[in-house]
């Protein structure tokens, strides 16, 4: 019987704006972060464990003067403004890449344009953009809901940053058909770009997939989609835990991805069970 083989796919795991953040984690022992500051449980056990780094799941849990590490996702601009009135310690953990979309929407808004944001309306990173822009901003998830909705002539549109640019490129098409100006700002991480197209080309060799990371974990969700377009035996897990024998019978390559807030110990731990199976 021939061993599986295990490849990991070129690019996978922790993106710069994590590593930022749990830098900043690290370096602030008994801190509290508004909201968990990524989308993995475990890494946010550790920092816990390790560091007495609290998660804050809502703002009325941070009392006056705390030391607050703002979420990677960002936090909406109100609630940042009250954490500074109220001489909080704050410690901004957001990734650059979304700062980025923060300050376009409320540039362009301010210039008169409407906003539109091409993401999921309920995620922590989209709602903290939204709250830049001076006007209500519209959020889409696709280009079929533009339709029958009334849109300025005047347009700038930017994306949650772990969006996929084919996506992203039928709404701006879409914009551009019935609006006079649409200014387009690519606020798609460039890690998110590069850990699709690695997942794209390993899903289409192996035999089985095993993409890692968080069950919110929005990247981690698009790298499992399209692991899944590609290779039916594609699999979403947490943590080794959730490994199943039966995925593993009768294939010859195992293809693995991570999500951006999966940190390496996860992956290796993951990679060894396999390798136990």
């Amino acid at each position: 019987m021939c061993e599986m083989q295990i490849k990991l796919a070129e690019n996978y795991g922790f993106c710069f704006g994590v590593k930022r953040a749990i830098k900043i984690a690290e370096k602030s022992p008994n801190a509290i972060t508004s909201g968990p500051l990524i989308h993995n449980n475990q890494e946010i056990n550790r920092l816990k464990t390790s560091f007495n780094v609290s998660t804050a799941h809502d703002m009325s849990e941070i009392k006056d003067k705390n030391k607050v590490i703002i979420r990677t996702h960002g936090i909406p601009k109100n609630d940042l403004e009250d954490l500074k009135k109220n001489n909080a310690d704050v410690y901004d953990a957001t990734c650059p890449y979304v700062t980025k979309p923060q300050q376009i929407c409320e540039d362009m808004s301010s210039k008169g344009y409407e906003i539109v944001i091409f993401g999921d309306i309920e995620h922590p990173e989209v709602k903290s953009v939204m709250s830049y822009s001076k006007t209500p901003p519209i959020v889409i998830r696709s280009s079929e809901e533009l339709d029958g909705l009334a849109i300025k002539s005047k347009v700038a549109i930017v994306s949650q940053t772990t969006k996929k640019h084919e996506d992203f490129a039928k709404i701006i098409a879409s914009l551009s058909r019935r609006c006079k100006e649409v200014r387009v700002f690519n606020t798609i991480c460039n890690a998110t770009f590069e850990n699709q197209d690695a997942i794209d080309d390993l899903s289409r060799e192996a035999d089985v997939m095993i993409i890692i990371g968080g069950r919110s974990s929005s990247n981690t969700k698009q790298l499992y989609k399209i692991s899944k377009n590609n290779c039916k035996s594609s699999y979403h897990i947490e943590s080794d835990e959730e490994l199943e024998k039966s995925w593993f019978e009768g294939k010859k390559l195992c293809g693995i991805s991570a999500g951006a807030s999966t940190p390496d110990w996860i992956i290796k731990q993951t990679i060894e069970a396999i390798k136990n199976i």
